[in-house]
C-alpha cells in the first residue's frame, strides 16, 4: 500500500535551502508543504518553484500542524533553537551542520534530544555520496584488510566572502567538519587530533584570524591514521578525493570531471577540462540520497542518517583541531 508523501517544512532559502527544496520536490515520497525565511522574498521564490505555504516565521511553520518533518537550512546560530522547537513539537528534523559553534549550547540541548525520542539528523551529506559509500562498504567487507590509513583531500574552487568567514566559526568548524565526520564514518572513534593551519592567500582569512590552508592528522582508537588536506582554493576545480589503504590493497575515489572528453596533441596528451566547480553539482546525488535516508527515519524504518551525537562529536574534533593549530600541540579528544 502506497504511503502518503512526507510533508516537509523548509527553514532557510539560501543556497543550501534551495538545494534541499529541489531534492524534496524531486522525491515522490516527499512534499514541500511550508517554506519559512525572515527574508520573505527568498521564501516566496522557493515556493513559486517548488510549492508550499510561505511565512517569514519559522515558529509559525513548526506550529502549523501540517507537517511531518522539518529541514533546517538557516544560519548556524539559529540551529539549536530550531532543533529544540522541532523536538518540543514532536517533529523529526534534519539540520545542516554544525549544530552550533559553541559546544556548551550543544551540550545543553543534548539531554532533551536524547530523552525525546524525536528523530534528529545532521546534514553530513557526503556519507551518502555513491562513490564514498561504495568504498566504505568495501572497506567494511574487509576487501583491503584492516584499514590502516585514510587520506581525505578537500579543496574548494575559491574562498568564500570575508563576511561569511567572520561568522563561519573558521575552516575547521565550517569546512573540515565534513571531513571529520567522514573520518569517523570510516575509522570510528577518534582519540587524538593534530592540526596545522596557514594564511597563504585569502585576505578574508587574515582579516578574521582564520586559516585558508590546513592539514589535520587524526588517530583512531583502532590505531588507524587519518590525514585530511584542506584548502580554500583549487585552480582546477572542486578537489574531492579519498584513499583507503590496508594490508590487502587500496581503494580510491577521484574527482568528478566536467566532461569525459580529452585532447591529445604534440604539447600534451589526454588533456582534460577542469573538475566540476560547484559543490552542489559534485554532491547532487548525495543530497538526494541523504533526504531519502532521512525519510526512512521519519517513517520509523532502519536508517543510516547521522544523528545529533555525530554532529556533537564532529564539533568536538573541530574544536580540538582549532586548538591544535593555534597552540601547536596534539590534542586528545578526552581533554
Amino acid at each position: 500500500m502506497a504511503q502518503n508523501p512526507v510533508r516537509f517544512g523548509l527553514i532557510g532559502t539560501g543556497r543550501i535551502g534551495q538545494v534541499h527544496a529541489a531534492s524534496i520536490a524531486a522525491n515522490p515520497q516527499a512534499e514541500l508543504a511550508w517554506v519559512a525565511d525572515p527574508f520573505i522574498d527568498g521564501a516566496t521564490a522557493v515556493a513559486a518553484r517548488f510549492g508550499g505555504t510561505v511565512t517569514d516565521s519559522p515558529g509559525e511553520l513548526i506550529e502549523s500542524g501540517q507537517l511531518d518533518a522539518v529541514l533546517v537550512a538557516s544560519p548556524t546560530p539559529t540551529h539549536v533553537d530550531l532543533i529544540e522547537a522541532c523536538v518540543d513539537a514532536g517533529l523529526p528534523v534534519l539540520c545542516e551542520k554544525p549544530i552550533d559553534l559553541d559546544i556548551k549550547r550543544v551540550d545543553a540541548l543534548r539531554p532533551k534530544v536524547a530523552m525525546s525520542g524525536v528523530p534528529v539528523a545532521l546534514g553530513f551529506n557526503q556519507r551518502f555520496d555513491p562513490s564514498f559509500a561504495r568504498v566504505h562498504a568495501r572497506v567494511q567487507a574487509g576487501e583491503i584488510g584492516e584499514l590502516e590509513q585514510l587520506t581525505i583531500i578537500s579543496r574548494d574552487p575559491g574562498p568564500p566572502p570575508a563576511n561569511y568567514i567572520g561568522v563561519s566559526g573558521g575552516i575547521f568548524r565550517d569546512m573540515t567538519i565534513h571531513d571529520f565526520d567522514m573520518a569517523r564514518f570510516f575509522v570510528g572513534d577518534i582519540v587524538e587530533v593534530s592540526a596545522t593551519g596557514a594564511q597563504l592567500f585569502d585576505p578574508g582569512a587574515r582579516e578574521h584570524g582564520d586559516f585558508d590552508t590546513a592539514v589535520v592528522t587524526l588517530r583512531a582508537a583502532s590505531g588507524a591514521v587519518v590525514t585530511i588536506v584542506n584548502s580554500r582554493r583549487s585552480p582546477f576545480g572542486y578537489d574531492q578525493r579519498l584513499e583507503a589503504f590496508g594490508a590487502l590493497g587500496m581503494l580510491q575515489v577521484g574527482n568528478l570531471h566536467s566532461n569525459l572528453v580529452s585532447f591529445s596533441s604534440a604539447p600534451s596528451v589526454e588533456a582534460k577540462e577542469p573538475y566540476v566547480e560547484p559543490f552542489i553539482e559534485r554532491y547532487a546525488q548525495a543530497y538526494a540520497l541523504e533526504l531519502a535516508e532521512f525519510i526512512k527515519l521519519v517513517r520509523g524504518a532502519a536508517s543510516s542518517s547521522p544523528g545529533f551525537e555525530d554532529g556533537r562529536t564532529a564539533l568536538m574534533i573541530a574544536n580540538a583541531a582549532q586548538r591544535s593549530a593555534e597552540e601547536g600541540v596534539a590534542v586528545r579528544i578526552s581533554e
